[in-house]
């Protein structure tokens, strides 16, 4: 059975947000890295090369597939702030049209630039999925 190639690493998650190249990029992903450590009251740490997770749960699909991933997490991207965030809460679509600018796919939350959204609707969004996730995994 396959592993997740994507695992937590040991790598400094200051000295990976201090690379971001583009200055607002770099800004906004501390936001969202204090935001979500003072959300799910973990630290953050390295998942693979590129991704910073709060957390973890493990997961079983019905396939007998299992393994552990984060319970919320972030990526700063040149295209874009990619925000992992599980969606199927109560409220997530009411939420999500009070967001302002961004994009979707999977359990993926695509947004330019924290300017662009309401970050108390984004709060609540990272809140509710940690929940979510917490409550489903139980």
């Amino acid at each position: 059975m396959a592993e997740n190639k994507t695992k937590p690493t040991t790598a400094s998650v200051a000295d990976f947000l201090a690379s971001v190249e583009n200055e607002t990029r770099r800004r906004d992903a501390q936001i969202v890295c204090d935001v979500m450590q003072e959300i799910t009251g973990e630290r953050p740490r390295m998942w693979g090369d590129t991704m910073v997770g709060f957390g973890t749960y493990g997961y079983k699909y019905a396939s007998g597939r299992a393994g552990n991933w984060f319970l919320t997490g972030f990526a700063p991207r040149k295209a874009n702030l990619v925000l992992y965030i599980m969606s199927g809460f109560t409220g997530h679509a009411a939420l999500m049209k009070k967001l302002g600018k961004h994009k979707t796919g999977s359990s993926c939350l695509y947004i330019n630039k924290l300017d662009d959204v309401d970050m108390e609707v984004l709060r609540e969004l990272v809140r509710r999925s940690v929940e979510h996730v917490s409550n489903a995994s139980t």
